[in-house]
């Protein structure tokens, strides 16, 4: 039977007797503790059954230099250190893996299972929050729940830097939660590939942060997203067009080369986005007529969307030109890039069109449709309902 070992109130409940009370680790291995008088601080142990079938175990011992909150991490630490060292064929025989690496890793693998663009926003992650972090350098063997509690401390805890200014912000909890699935998503892979003994140094230590991911609230109307257009600068404004006709992330349309559509079918192919497999829109004819534009003597291999000096766009060379027609046209100052996406994905929803349908043009899943955008069809399922009145 398995015990709660983790805190202090669970350990002062259990009944001192001489026989250990065990905490299954992983397949084969156990954390145990040991308490034989009720005055007592207690043993720690760990214990492994070897390949060959043998039980074997050790003494951790009773961890009294640390407070009494930390015994139960370094207990951890210590018995994954003697599990990789001594009985953890799987683990031992590639090494020992640290947090670096096992982010390195995962990111090969999306690469290969998801393409270029998934991958390369993940590395974007891993390299501003692991790569100059003391947590990089540690093995997952030797991780302990107090080093990765101290990193997502120190995550939460760096300011943002607004602008030139030199001015900060603190950093919205959604923001958050997606750097931290990025550090569980490749800590969880390498614990499934065998590169970590646990995954309890991380299972609660990184759980996202509960009710911030809200919907999307700044919506723009036809006639704002024409006042904005019309307030950009020229080699802009093209661009603003093609997000305020099409459901894609403004990375994605920036990312599209000339190749990407095919002016004889209207057929756009979206292959660098989030979602990280190729999509293929067809496109009206008003629609179509913009790409064309946008298509004029450029060769296949250049951005379709591009800067007045023939440059792709992208987030650092849009912002402060949107900030400023933003400005100009007389419009809410949180307005960005993407608030386009947001109120051209609303329109189609608000207008009828099938959710599974819209998730496929917007490269994101039916879920994430129905959690930001489901409230619009409620208007629609009034007009239906209102169709059936005798």
């Amino acid at each position: 039977m398995a015990h709660k070992l983790d805190t202090i109130s669970a350990r002062e409940k259990l009944p001192p007797k001489r026989e250990p009370y065990w905490l299954r680790i992983t397949k084969g291995c156990y954390l145990g503790y040991r308490r034989m008088a009720e005055d007592s601080s207690g043993t720690w142990l760990a214990r492994c059954r070897r390949p060959d079938g043998e039980l074997v175990q050790t003494s951790v011992g009773s961890l009294e230099q640390y407070r009494p909150h930390e015994r139960f991490d370094k207990a951890m630490t210590a018995a994954r250190a003697w599990f990789e060292a001594n009985l953890h064929p799987h683990v031992a025989k590639s090494g020992p893996v640290t947090v670096q690496e096992a982010c390195s890793e995962y990111a090969q693998h999306v690469k290969e299972q998801k393409g270029d663009g998934p991958a390369q926003e993940l590395e974007a992650r891993y390299r501003r929050w692991i790569w100059n972090d003391p947590i990089h350098k540690i093995q997952l063997a030797l991780l302990a729940r107090e080093d990765v509690s101290e990193f997502r401390r120190r995550m939460v805890n760096a300011p943002v830097r607004v602008g030139t200014s030199g001015e900060t912000r603190a950093r919205s909890r959604d923001t958050v939660n997606r750097d931290l699935a990025a550090l569980r998503a490749a800590l969880n892979f390498a614990f499934a590939q065998g590169k970590a003994p646990t995954d309890a140094a991380w299972r609660e230590p990184l759980k996202a942060f509960r009710g911030v991911s809200n919907r999307r609230g700044l919506y723009l109307d036809r006639d704002q997203r024409r006042a904005l257009i019309q307030a950009a600068p020229p080699d802009l404004t093209l661009f603003l067009t093609g997000l305020a006709m099409l459901p894609l992330r403004p990375g994605a349309l920036a990312a599209l080369l000339v190749k990407d559509f095919d002016n004889r079918l209207n057929v756009l192919t979206v292959g660098h986005d989030k979602s990280g497999r190729d999509r293929k829109i067809k496109l009206p004819p008003e629609s179509a007529a913009i790409l064309k534009a946008a298509c004029q003597g450029k060769d296949l291999t250049a951005p379709l969307f591009t800067r007045s000096d023939g440059v792709a766009w992208s987030k650092d060379s849009w912002k402060w030109p949107i900030k400023h027609a933003v400005k100009a046209a007389g419009l809410p100052s949180s307005t960005t890039a993407y608030t386009l996406r947001h109120s051209v994905i609303s329109d189609l929803v608000h207008g009828g069109l099938d959710l599974l349908t819209v998730a496929q043009i917007s490269g994101t899943s039916v879920a994430m449709i129905e959690k930001h955008y489901g409230h619009l069809r409620a208007d629609i399922a009034a007009s239906a309902l209102a169709s059936l009145a005798l």
